[in-house]
């Protein structure tokens, strides 16, 4: 995964300004974290760039530190030009020129800038949290007998957090640890905690949180043809793809 492909740096006198077009986020989202969300797609009157990008982006820039937490504020589109400070603290705010807040990051301890180590780290993060929908969420909705409104399913990334005893590592991969869901009326909210593993050691841990709106009674039947829809719109990609290489 080359980072640099998917967004584009402008140089000030004092910050970089960091931008996205729709074709480099949307193809971020379906060829590198195999993220088939409508919302990225190119055309989508509501289109919006993945969060993960956000967050690789970040780790790129300023390296991976051994206590992060994330927390997204504001949904970036390909008109957004972000700031990034050549100075940061411990605690700050990406934000656009009218200091409009898009994400809020709160960093500590030691910190690394080892590119593979970096890179790895950040692909295999965004390829673990694109299975939530369907792989991990579907059950986790059948458990709790609820489910997202099929035909305006909204689902929200709050925040995610990472904690790293080790700063370096080989064969990272990343493994659902626990799940849950709690409800409140039509809202809910979802904790997925992972562990970072290198060569199958724990090295860390972490968690991704969602919020979940328009919630009602689990039927399986309007979610599997939610779920078939979504699988659909993967196929048709990975076989246009699949075609292109022949042509």
């Amino acid at each position: 995964m080359n980072i640099t492909n998917y967004f584009n740096i402008t140089s000030t006198d004092d910050d970089q300004l960091v931008s996205f077009t729709r074709s480099q986020a949307s193809t971020f989202a379906k060829r590198v974290a195999g993220d088939f969300n409508p919302i990225h797609d190119e055309q989508h009157r509501r289109f919006c760039v993945p969060g993960d990008l956000l967050f690789s982006v970040f780790l790129a820039q300023y390296g991976v530190n051994q206590e992060m937490k994330f927390e997204f504020s504001g949904m970036v589109v390909d008109t957004t030009q972000l700031v990034f400070p050549e100075q940061t603290a411990d605690v700050f705010s990406l934000q656009d020129a009218n200091e409009k807040n898009y994400m809020d990051i709160h960093v500590s301890g030691d910190k690394t800038k080892d590119t593979a180590f970096i890179e790895t780290l950040s692909k295999k993060y965004v390829q673990f949290s694109s299975k939530t929908f369907p792989d991990i969420l579907v059950p986790l909705m059948e458990n709790e007998n609820v489910m997202i409104n099929p035909s305006r399913p909204l689902v929200i990334y709050k925040n995610m957090e990472i904690h790293l005893d080790k700063l370096s590592g080989d064969n990272i991969d990343l493994k659902l640890s626990n799940t849950s869901l709690k409800k409140n009326g039509r809202k809910g909210e979802v904790r997925l905690e992972f562990s970072i593993l290198s060569d199958g050691e724990e090295i860390g841990h972490g968690a991704k949180n969602l919020l979940l709106s328009g919630l009602r009674e689990f039927n399986a039947k309007e979610l599997a043809e939610v779920t078939s829809s979504y699988a659909k719109r993967k196929s048709d990609y990975l076989s246009k793809q699949q075609a292109s290489v022949y042509l």
